[in-house]
Protein backbone atom coordinates (compact mmCIF):
# COMPACT_ATOMS: atom_id res chain seq x y z
CA UNK A 1 0.00 0.00 0.00
CA UNK A 2 1.29 3.47 -0.86
CA UNK A 3 1.65 6.22 1.75
CA UNK A 4 -1.13 8.14 -0.01
CA UNK A 5 -3.57 5.24 0.32
CA UNK A 6 -2.61 4.70 3.95
CA UNK A 7 -3.23 8.34 4.89
CA UNK A 8 -6.53 8.72 3.04
CA UNK A 9 -9.45 9.33 5.38
CA UNK A 10 -12.05 6.60 5.55
CA UNK A 11 -15.54 8.05 5.86
CA UNK A 12 -16.93 4.94 7.56
CA UNK A 13 -14.53 5.40 10.49
CA UNK A 14 -15.12 9.15 10.73
CA UNK A 15 -18.90 8.63 10.52
CA UNK A 16 -18.84 6.07 13.32
CA UNK A 17 -16.75 8.41 15.46
CA UNK A 18 -19.10 11.27 14.61
CA UNK A 19 -22.10 9.18 15.67
CA UNK A 20 -20.43 8.28 18.97
CA UNK A 21 -19.66 11.95 19.56
CA UNK A 22 -23.22 13.09 18.80
CA UNK A 23 -24.59 10.52 21.25
CA UNK A 24 -22.06 11.64 23.85
CA UNK A 25 -23.04 15.31 23.46
CA UNK A 26 -26.74 14.41 23.80
CA UNK A 27 -25.94 12.33 26.88
CA UNK A 28 -24.01 15.17 28.52
CA UNK A 29 -26.70 17.66 27.50
CA UNK A 30 -29.35 15.65 29.34
CA UNK A 31 -27.13 15.51 32.42
CA UNK A 32 -26.64 19.27 32.26
CA UNK A 33 -30.41 19.80 32.12
CA UNK A 34 -30.76 17.76 35.31
CA UNK A 35 -27.93 19.51 37.15
CA UNK A 36 -28.58 23.07 35.96
CA UNK A 37 -32.33 23.11 35.38
CA UNK A 38 -33.69 20.50 37.75
CA UNK A 39 -34.98 18.28 34.95
CA UNK A 40 -36.20 14.80 36.00
CA UNK A 41 -33.37 12.31 36.55
CA UNK A 42 -34.99 9.67 34.36
CA UNK A 43 -33.86 11.69 31.32
CA UNK A 44 -30.32 10.59 32.10
CA UNK A 45 -30.75 7.44 34.16
CA UNK A 46 -33.06 5.05 32.35
CA UNK A 47 -32.74 1.59 30.74
CA UNK A 48 -32.09 3.04 27.27
CA UNK A 49 -29.31 5.46 28.17
CA UNK A 50 -27.82 3.10 30.73
CA UNK A 51 -27.04 0.80 27.79
CA UNK A 52 -26.24 3.50 25.21
CA UNK A 53 -23.72 5.12 27.56
CA UNK A 54 -21.46 2.08 27.36
CA UNK A 55 -22.13 1.65 23.64
CA UNK A 56 -21.04 5.09 22.46
CA UNK A 57 -18.23 5.34 25.00
CA UNK A 58 -16.92 1.93 23.97
CA UNK A 59 -17.29 2.78 20.27
CA UNK A 60 -15.36 6.03 20.73
CA UNK A 61 -12.51 4.28 22.58
CA UNK A 62 -12.48 1.34 20.14
CA UNK A 63 -12.17 3.72 17.17
CA UNK A 64 -9.36 5.62 18.88
CA UNK A 65 -7.46 2.35 19.11
CA UNK A 66 -8.24 1.50 15.50
CA UNK A 67 -6.93 4.88 14.32
CA UNK A 68 -3.60 4.22 16.03
CA UNK A 69 -2.75 2.09 13.01
CA UNK A 70 -2.85 5.20 10.84
CA UNK A 71 -0.69 7.37 13.08
CA UNK A 72 2.94 8.21 12.44
CA UNK A 73 3.60 8.72 16.16
CA UNK A 74 1.17 7.42 18.75
CA UNK A 75 3.62 8.53 21.41
CA UNK A 76 3.40 12.16 20.32
CA UNK A 77 -0.38 12.02 19.89
CA UNK A 78 -0.77 10.40 23.28
CA UNK A 79 1.36 12.99 25.07
CA UNK A 80 -0.56 15.85 23.45
CA UNK A 81 -3.92 14.25 24.26
CA UNK A 82 -2.94 13.63 27.88
CA UNK A 83 -1.59 17.19 28.23
CA UNK A 84 -4.93 18.57 27.00
CA UNK A 85 -6.71 16.31 29.47
CA UNK A 86 -4.58 17.64 32.33
CA UNK A 87 -5.43 21.21 31.34
CA UNK A 88 -9.09 20.24 31.57
CA UNK A 89 -8.42 18.79 35.02
CA UNK A 90 -6.86 22.06 36.17
CA UNK A 91 -9.67 24.19 34.70
CA UNK A 92 -12.46 22.02 36.11
CA UNK A 93 -10.78 22.03 39.53
CA UNK A 94 -11.38 25.78 39.86
CA UNK A 95 -13.77 26.74 42.70
CA UNK A 96 -16.49 27.84 40.26
CA UNK A 97 -16.78 24.30 38.86
CA UNK A 98 -18.93 21.85 40.81
CA UNK A 99 -17.10 18.64 39.86
CA UNK A 100 -13.59 18.32 38.40
CA UNK A 101 -12.57 15.83 35.73
CA UNK A 102 -10.05 13.57 37.45
CA UNK A 103 -9.55 10.91 34.80
CA UNK A 104 -11.89 11.32 31.87
CA UNK A 105 -11.95 9.87 28.38
CA UNK A 106 -9.13 12.14 27.14
CA UNK A 107 -6.89 11.02 30.01
CA UNK A 108 -7.66 7.42 29.11
CA UNK A 109 -7.02 7.91 25.40
CA UNK A 110 -3.78 9.81 26.01
CA UNK A 111 -2.53 7.11 28.37
CA UNK A 112 -3.61 4.32 26.01
CA UNK A 113 -1.85 5.86 23.00
CA UNK A 114 1.41 6.24 24.93
CA UNK A 115 1.06 2.76 26.41
CA UNK A 116 0.43 1.22 22.99
CA UNK A 117 3.30 3.13 21.42
CA UNK A 118 5.69 1.69 24.02
CA UNK A 119 4.32 -1.87 24.09
CA UNK A 120 2.77 -2.50 20.65
CA UNK A 121 5.26 -5.21 19.72
CA UNK A 122 4.10 -7.34 22.65
CA UNK A 123 0.41 -6.95 21.74
CA UNK A 124 1.08 -7.56 18.05
CA UNK A 125 2.82 -10.80 18.97
CA UNK A 126 -0.51 -12.26 20.10
CA UNK A 127 -1.91 -14.40 17.25
CA UNK A 128 -4.62 -12.45 15.47
CA UNK A 129 -7.16 -15.23 15.76
CA UNK A 130 -6.74 -15.21 19.56
CA UNK A 131 -6.34 -11.47 20.18
CA UNK A 132 -10.04 -10.36 20.06
CA UNK A 133 -11.09 -13.09 22.48
CA UNK A 134 -8.22 -12.22 24.80
CA UNK A 135 -9.08 -8.49 24.79
CA UNK A 136 -12.78 -9.20 25.31
CA UNK A 137 -12.01 -11.58 28.18
CA UNK A 138 -9.66 -9.05 29.80
CA UNK A 139 -12.30 -6.32 29.47
CA UNK A 140 -14.81 -8.46 31.35
CA UNK A 141 -12.26 -9.71 33.90
CA UNK A 142 -10.83 -6.29 34.78
CA UNK A 143 -14.34 -4.81 35.01
CA UNK A 144 -15.24 -7.56 37.46
CA UNK A 145 -11.95 -7.11 39.33
CA UNK A 146 -12.36 -3.41 40.05
CA UNK A 147 -16.02 -3.91 40.96
CA UNK A 148 -15.35 -6.71 43.45
CA UNK A 149 -12.10 -5.63 45.12
CA UNK A 150 -11.79 -2.63 47.39
CA UNK A 151 -8.21 -1.45 47.54
CA UNK A 152 -8.98 2.14 46.58
CA UNK A 153 -9.52 3.26 50.16
CA UNK A 154 -6.02 2.14 51.09
CA UNK A 155 -4.38 3.46 47.93
CA UNK A 156 -6.32 6.49 46.72
CA UNK A 157 -3.82 7.07 43.88
CA UNK A 158 -5.23 4.01 42.10
CA UNK A 159 -8.32 5.85 40.85
CA UNK A 160 -6.95 6.07 37.24
CA UNK A 161 -6.91 2.26 37.23
CA UNK A 162 -10.51 1.87 38.44
CA UNK A 163 -10.24 1.76 42.22
CA UNK A 164 -11.37 4.92 44.00
CA UNK A 165 -11.58 6.06 47.63
CA UNK A 166 -14.72 7.03 49.48
CA UNK A 167 -15.97 10.45 48.43
CA UNK A 168 -14.22 10.33 45.06
CA UNK A 169 -15.84 12.55 42.41
CA UNK A 170 -15.10 13.03 38.73
CA UNK A 171 -17.42 14.66 36.21
CA UNK A 172 -16.01 12.33 33.55
CA UNK A 173 -14.38 9.04 34.57
CA UNK A 174 -13.01 6.37 32.26
CA UNK A 175 -10.47 4.30 34.20
CA UNK A 176 -7.70 2.28 32.58
CA UNK A 177 -9.42 -0.94 33.65
CA UNK A 178 -11.42 -2.15 31.82
CA UNK A 179 -11.31 0.44 29.01
CA UNK A 180 -7.69 -0.10 27.99
CA UNK A 181 -8.61 -3.48 26.53
CA UNK A 182 -11.41 -1.95 24.45
CA UNK A 183 -8.76 0.39 23.04
CA UNK A 184 -6.43 -2.54 22.33
CA UNK A 185 -9.28 -4.40 20.62
CA UNK A 186 -9.50 -1.39 18.32
CA UNK A 187 -5.80 -1.65 17.49
CA UNK A 188 -6.38 -5.28 16.49
CA UNK A 189 -9.24 -4.31 14.17
CA UNK A 190 -7.13 -1.49 12.76
CA UNK A 191 -4.68 -3.96 11.24
CA UNK A 192 -7.40 -5.36 8.98
CA UNK A 193 -8.50 -1.85 7.98
CA UNK A 194 -4.97 -0.72 7.13
CA UNK A 195 -4.34 -3.91 5.14
CA UNK A 196 -7.63 -3.36 3.26
CA UNK A 197 -8.95 -6.77 4.21
CA UNK A 198 -12.49 -5.53 4.79
CA UNK A 199 -15.12 -5.43 2.02
CA UNK A 200 -14.49 -2.62 -0.46
CA UNK A 201 -17.81 -1.01 0.49
CA UNK A 202 -16.28 -0.15 3.85
CA UNK A 203 -13.63 2.00 2.16
CA UNK A 204 -16.01 3.70 -0.32
CA UNK A 205 -18.87 4.34 2.12
CA UNK A 206 -19.93 7.96 2.50
CA UNK A 207 -22.70 9.86 4.23
CA UNK A 208 -23.46 13.50 5.06
CA UNK A 209 -22.52 15.40 8.25
CA UNK A 210 -21.25 12.58 10.48
CA UNK A 211 -17.80 12.17 8.86
CA UNK A 212 -17.19 15.90 9.24
CA UNK A 213 -18.06 15.70 12.94
CA UNK A 214 -15.78 12.70 13.36
CA UNK A 215 -12.83 14.52 11.79
CA UNK A 216 -13.05 17.24 14.43
CA UNK A 217 -13.82 14.99 17.39
CA UNK A 218 -11.13 16.33 19.72
CA UNK A 219 -12.12 19.97 19.23
CA UNK A 220 -15.81 19.18 19.60
CA UNK A 221 -15.19 17.12 22.72
CA UNK A 222 -13.22 19.96 24.33
CA UNK A 223 -15.79 22.64 23.44
CA UNK A 224 -19.12 20.85 23.74
CA UNK A 225 -19.62 21.26 27.50
CA UNK A 226 -18.79 25.01 27.62
CA UNK A 227 -21.16 25.52 24.67
CA UNK A 228 -23.91 23.45 26.31
CA UNK A 229 -23.48 25.41 29.55
CA UNK A 230 -23.64 28.72 27.66
CA UNK A 231 -26.79 27.69 25.76
CA UNK A 232 -28.56 26.43 28.88
CA UNK A 233 -27.69 29.53 30.92
CA UNK A 234 -28.80 31.75 28.04
CA UNK A 235 -32.14 29.93 27.79
CA UNK A 236 -32.59 30.17 31.57
CA UNK A 237 -31.89 33.91 31.45
CA UNK A 238 -34.24 34.59 28.52
CA UNK A 239 -37.11 32.57 29.91
CA UNK A 240 -36.38 33.33 33.58
CA UNK A 241 -36.17 29.64 34.43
Amino acid sequence: MSDMERKKRIDAIDAARGLALVLMVIHHGLLDLIVLCGAPEWLFTNPVFDVLHYFFAGLFIFLAGLCCRFSRSNLKRGIICFAIAMVMTVVTSLPIIDSPIRFGVLHLLGFSMVFFALTHKAWDAIPRVIAPFFYAAMTVFTAWLVAHTSIGAAASWLFPFGWFPKGFESADWFPIFPWLFVFLLGTWAGLYVVERKLPERFYTFTCPVLPGIGRHSLLIYILHQPILYAVIYAVRWVFKI
